[in-house]
């Protein structure tokens, strides 16, 4: 054993500094989640009146109690449709995560109609696809309790419709692939919608409010002159008996989802996948401690391998190469159990760096050990020595292994994440199975004050030569403009609100979470399906 000891000191005034930073921006984290909630929450007195459970109520009643629920894309649609900080509402009116039901990890989708009540934005639609391709890639059953409005015909968009279509696509795709999706119909799903349940595998609907209609009563109407309820167009007891799009009746939400449980349990999903848990021990230094010892300005340098220390099982870890480009931190460790390679940055990636992180990331491939990617890097180093070096020729290896790694990869951006740097550490565009950020994280092309130091020299340069003396006060004010917009869009609460990650999570609960998106990977990677031609069809 290789136990890590630590040289962090708790007491220390830089500890409780870190600690008060980190922990302010997961309290703003923890009130951008309750602001959704909250919102959902001032239609509670309509869903009463109708005799329903609330959106959040529902998930709550679906999911084991006490079992983990890791929830995804949080923040999405923060700061975009509305771009004020103060009142933009996250979540894209769904809650989507992965959690148990009936001992089963499926993927839960739910419409959150307390909000817009459950209307579709081009958000929403982003949302809901990146959770179908999860869903797929994880061998996860779909459980989708629906109720929404739609899509919002006063704020039209060509492209929300045009690419809402992947859904149902993606649906038949995960009932052909051998995954079963079963949807709650709790209220309205109409027009396009309708096919949520159309293309489900199993339909449950509620009765006196579940309705599934190509058009609601009104554009009947205008479109056909018929005068018809939206009970006779789309009822439960319409569909149970007449057109056979709903398997089961439930009297009730609460009756609703007792039922998709018991569904979940008679598929005897869990009988295909020999993934047993494995022992493992606690780490010896507390994750509690990651909130004060990682600063959340990326500037200010730490030892990547104090964070795994409290990550990984034991705090035993194997260095790989640690004197040799050494701001790249590559370690063999087990977390709950599951051996995996990490990948940390001390600082930007050096050539000698970036060839053993290749080195590294072919050896977990062949020993099919999963890769952890910790993202703290301003990216690739520049400069004479380093060009000379064979930056580019040796970042290049560690962008294809990167690329073509077979492994499962997880990544945390838990400091800066700047440029190729980025990418080679398995950025967004390098499809990790899981991607979350620390509420410090940095994402972007360069920070602020590079970019902004680099148009500055090219305005300078250009004043040269046109024989101009520079106006400071308008190049100062340039540089603050540029480092602002900069600074704006590489925040991880504007980022997660577009989905450049799967959700911001609190540092300390890093451990959980990678664990969770192991075991995850692990089943997935276990789980015989047993697919067909074309998903199972309607009759």
């Amino acid at each position: 054993m290789t136990v890590f000891r630590s040289r962090i000191s708790p007491a220390s005034a830089e500890f409780a500094a870190n600690r008060a930073d980190m922990l302010a921006l997961v309290d703003r984290l923890r009130a951008l989640e309750a602001r959704a909630a909250a919102a959902s929450e001032k239609r509670r007195a309509r869903f009463e009146e109708r005799g329903q459970l609330t959106p959040r109520e529902r998930v709550a009643r679906l999911l084991d109690p006490g079992a983990p629920f890791l929830e995804l894309f949080s923040l999405c649609n923060y700061m975009v449709e509305d771009p004020d900080p103060e009142t933009s509402i996250p979540g894209g009116s769904m809650i989507a995560g992965i959690g148990f039901v009936s001992g089963v990890r499926c993927m839960v989708l739910a419409d959150d109609s307390g909000i817009n009540a459950g209307a579709v934005t081009p958000k929403s639609v982003d949302k809901a696809l990146r959770v179908l391709d999860i869903a797929m890639r994880q061998k996860l059953p779909l459980v989708h309790l629906v109720e929404s409005a739609g899509a919002n015909l006063m704020n039209y968009e060509v492209e929300l419709w045009a690419h809402g279509g992947a859904m149902f696509c993606k649906l038949a795709r995960l009932s052909a692939a051998g995954i079963p999706t079963i949807t709650v119909l709790h209220g309205p799903s109409t027009a396009g919608g309708a096919y949520q349940p159309g293309l489900s595998d199993y339909v449950i609907g509620v009765r006196r409010n579940g309705m599934a209609a190509l058009a609601g009563a009104a554009l009947v109407r205008a479109a056909t002159g018929e005068s018809a309820t939206d009970a006779e167009l789309g009822g439960v007891d319409m569909h149970a008996s007449v057109s056979g799009l709903v398997e089961y009746v439930a009297e009730d939400d609460a009756e609703g989802l007792a039922m998709a449980r018991e569904l979940m349990a008679r598929l005897d999903w869990n009988r295909r996948c020999a993934a047993p848990r494995p022992s493992f021990a606690e780490p010896l230094h507390d994750p509690d401690e990651i909130a004060g010892l990682v600063p959340v300005d990326y500037r200010k340098p730490y030892d990547m391998r104090e964070l795994a220390a409290r990550l990984v099982d034991g705090s035993d870890f194997m260095d790989f190469k640690p004197r040799f480009g050494a701001s790249t931190v590559c370690l063999q460790a087990a977390i709950h159990g599951v051996e995996v390679g990490i990948i940390g940055n001390n600082g930007p990636i050096d050539p000698q760096g970036a060839a053993k992180a290749a080195q590294f990331i072919q050896l977990c491939d062949q020993a099919d050990a999963p890769l952890i990617f910790l993202s703290n890097t301003t990216g690739y180093i520049v400069g004479v020595e380093s060009e000379r070096a064979g930056m580019i020729k040796h970042g290049s290896k560690m962008i294809q292994a990167v690329s073509n790694a077979r492994v499962p990869k997880i990544t945390l951006y838990v400091g800066a994440s700047f440029g190729a740097g980025n990418y080679g550490m398995c950025g967004l565009g390098y499809d990790p199975d899981f991607l979350f950020a620390w509420p410090n994280a940095r994402t972007g092309v360069m920070g602020g004050a590079q970019a902004a130091g680099a148009m500055d020299l090219v305005a300078r340069a250009g004043l040269r030569r046109r024989g101009l003396e520079p106006d400071e006060d308008r190049l100062a004010a340039q540089r603050a403009a540029i480092q602002a917009h900069f600074e704006r869009q590489e925040d991880a609460f504007y980022t997660s609100g577009r989905m450049l990650d799967m959700g911001v999570i609190d540092p300390r609960d890093s451990r959980k979470v990678l664990a969770f998106a192991l075991q995850t990977c692990r089943e997935a990677r276990a789980r015989r399906l047993r697919p067909n031609a074309f998903g199972v069809a309607r009759m």
